[in-house]
């Protein structure tokens, strides 16, 4: 049995542009890109590419087949079922079928994960003669994240273990990863897009593109913080969020950028600018210190760069905003 994907089977984009009998996810709304410039189109770029988007359906099959556009490169797939990572496929550069071998074999709802480091053109899901297939909606709590590279997790093993992902599958939450390659700079059309996908929870992990790119200075900073909060409030008046400053980079902690801002004063100005709008009447606003998520203990085995996690890096990350986080914080529906 072979089916054509579309909206009924993607989660995780935040639109799909048709390419004839196909489609490609974006986590920009791809009728408004043009709204979205950047030096080098790197937002469109970076946006067009697949993180956190999956593909969810229901099936009793033994075997899977996605049939997608061949790639520039090598990418990863990952099979799930419920938290559980069932299965990894490499596909080569030249190559345009994924084939997942390791279903269970029973009626399940299984989720295949879209390279995170390129865009990805669906077409076709394919199971055996026999076999039922069907697109499976999501009912499970919305999580929003929005971030840097660091929450695209380039380097991560695999899509499924990037750290929204990894923490997405612990918590069994519905994930929108807006995680943007060197293009966190508290856009204000970004501000509107959260604003406008609705959510059980946001979380915004913003910093690091800020002070490597010197693109907000001490005086705008924390407007810029407060400005993206209040346009989410605006139709999410009481959706928790979750403000998480910069993880460890050790050149960055006390050395200022061009415009003054070194990480240390980042955490400082973001404290700061949760504090206010909380005293403001802001019940649903919590701080995450990115110190607490990945400090100095990781430096070492985790963090080759002195910027990026590696891979088991970005599993760890996961687990504590999990712990650290997830736990401790009250989803939307729970507060109902």
């Amino acid at each position: 049995m072979r089916v054509r994907i579309d909206s009924s089977y993607v989660h995780g984009a935040l639109s799909l542009e048709t390419l004839g009998d196909a489609v490609k996810p974006w986590r920009i709304p791809f009728p408004q890109i043009g709204l979205f410039p950047s030096p080098g189109d790197s937002m469109v770029n970076t946006a067009g590419n697949a993180a956190g988007v999956r593909v969810r359906f229901t099936t009793e099959a033994d075997r899977v087949e996605l049939l997608c556009d061949s790639f520039g490169g090598v990418r990863s797939f990952d099979l799930t079922c419920g938290g559980d990572l069932l299965e990894t496929v490499v596909l080569p550069a030249d190559a345009d079928t994924v084939s997942f071998m390791k279903l269970t074999g029973s009626a399940a709802t299984y989720e295949i994960w879209l390279t995170q480091v390129a865009p990805v053109v669906l077409r076709e899901l394919a199971v055996p003669e026999g076999a039922s297939l069907a697109p499976a909606p999501d009912d499970r709590p919305r999580w929003t994240t929005y971030g840097s590279s660091i929450s695209h997790c380039g380097a991560a093993h695999s899509p499924a273990r990037t750290w929204p992902a990894t923490a997405a599958r612990i918590a069994n939450l519905n994930l929108t990863c807006l995680g943007y390659g060197g293009q966190c700079h508290l856009d204000p059309m970004i501000a509107r897009m959260i604003r406008d996908v609705p959510a059980d929870l946001i979380s915004l992990k913003v910093g690091i593109n800020v002070q490597g790119g010197s693109s907000l200075s001490p005086r705008t900073f924390r407007p810029a913080v407060i400005g993206m909060v209040q346009v989410i409030r605006e139709r999410q008046p009481i959706t928790p969020i979750v403000i998480v400053s910069p993880i460890i980079s050790p050149p960055r902690e006390t050395a200022d950028n061009a415009v003054g801002l070194s990480l240390t004063k980042m955490r400082e100005e973001l404290q700061d600018a949760v504090q206010r709008l909380k005293d403001c009447g802001d019940a649903n606003l919590y701080y995450a210190d990115g110190l607490e998520l990945f400090g100095e203990d990781c430096v070492e085995p985790y963090l080759p760069d002195l910027l990026h996690p590696n891979g088991d890096g970005y599993e760890v990350l996961g687990r504590r905003f999990v712990e650290q986080v997830l736990d401790r914080v009250p989803l939307k529906k729970a507060q109902a």
